[in-house]
């Protein structure tokens, strides 16, 4: 039984329920960047030059043989992530900045203060000699 209770704390803990509406989230966001890049950013970027190459469809865009047009297409999906998750960190950065501690005020000090440090400089220097 100790096994099963052992699993149950780990499989519930925070950290673990968080990953995996993280990577629930990511898959989710995923789909909506292969979207965006195959939906619009492929049909008004990319047609103009995949008319010139004489193909219709990204994934059949080839150079000797190699079909990288679907490559194109996940490194295009690639970069916008790593964008949009740049920005999300940065803002995220943003909230959690603390901000800077002044260094404390130097005390004020006084004429009389000044006075008393004197006398008790010269009382230090007499006893001292």
């Amino acid at each position: 039984m100790g096994f099963v209770k052992e699993f149950k704390e780990f499989a519930f803990k925070g950290n673990v329920l968080d990953l995996a509406v993280g990577v629930i989230i990511g898959a989710a966001f995923s789909a909506i960047v292969k979207s965006f890049v195959d939906d619009i950013i492929t049909p008004l970027l990319l047609n103009p030059a995949l008319e010139k190459a004489n193909v219709k469809n990204i994934a059949e865009l080839s150079w000797g043989g190699v079909k990288y047009g679907n490559f194109l297409s996940s490194v295009i999906s690639f970069l916008i992530v790593a964008f949009v998750l740049f920005l999300l960190i940065k803002g995220v950065n943003s909230l959690n900045k603390k901000p800077k501690e002044e260094a404390p005020a130097a005390p004020v000090i006084t004429e009389d203060q000044k006075l008393l440090m004197e006398i008790r400089d010269l009382l230090k220097a007499k006893n001292n000699v």
